[in-house]
């Protein structure tokens, strides 16, 4: 029988007590650990051994966390990435997304809630969607997303939506030909913002609709599936450039 190793968590902080306590209480969760003290140290960590997911905190010496973040993904690695920092608000958050991040802790937290993310997020790269998550340009017929550059461009011309939208699409891509209900959007682009229902994914559905001229009765990117979700029905490769 083949063992099933435990997921590897690369934990990026310059705190000795973040690193001795959360690192204990993620080894005391069944996962593996592995822990740097700055960008720098990561990035060769990175390079040794490839972690699972990394839990990044932003505030640090030598090359900070959105630095570290930017580089991974300029580099075309999409490892998931839950950032931690002091600072809240929604402007950071909405930059937290837009650099790649996969989620967003506000510091302090409590370790619990940090082990439920790092699940949800590591249920989120799952086997089938390995290959689309570490392409930075995806192609659907003419419509083409840079995860790298955040744009999107529609018969060769550049169209935009707001960063939400942007998200949604992206996960669709990663994912296509999958029920991806309500739930999931709100918690995978919502998740730190539990105020919000389920009437704005269907806002922002309607968003990216409009600028693919995509007819939702006889759609050619986005299908309803009523009473469930959404299922991005295009045949998804990997773009030949950006």
């Amino acid at each position: 029988m083949t063992e099933v190793k435990s997921p590897l968590i690369l934990l990026v902080d310059d705190e000795e007590v973040i690193i001795y306590t959360v690192g204990n209480f993620l080894e005391l969760s069944g996962f593996q650990v592995m822990v740097a003290y700055d960008g720098v140290d990561a990035l060769a960590k990175i390079k040794q051994t490839k972690p699972d997911l990394i839990v990044l905190d932003v505030l640090m010496p030598n090359m900070n966390g959105r630095a570290l973040l930017r580089e991974l993904r300029k580099q075309d690695n999409w490892i998931p990435v839950i950032l931690l920092t002091q600072i809240s608000g929604t402007p950071e958050r909405i930059m937290a997304l837009e650099e790649g991040a996969d989620d967003y802790l506000n510091k302090p937290f409590d370790p619990q809630e940090l082990v439920v993310r790092i699940r949800a997020v590591l249920r989120r790269v799952d086997l089938a969607s390995k290959t689309n998550r570490n392409v930075r340009c995806l192609q659907c017929n003419t419509l083409v997303l840079d995860r790298l550059a955040r744009r999107l461009r529609l018969d060769d011309k550049e169209i935009t939506v707001t960063p939400k939208a942007f998200a949604i699409l992206e996960y669709m891509l990663i994912h296509p030909d999958e029920l991806i209900t309500r739930e999931q959007l709100l918690d995978i682009i919502w998740g730190w913002q539990n105020m919000v229902g389920e009437r704005v994914v269907d806002t922002r559905i309607a968003e990216l609709r409009k600028v693919l001229n995509d007819d939702s009765t006889t759609p050619t990117y986005i299908e309803t599936m009523p009473g469930q979700g959404y299922r991005f029905i295009g045949e998804v490769k990997e773009a030949g450039s950006c």
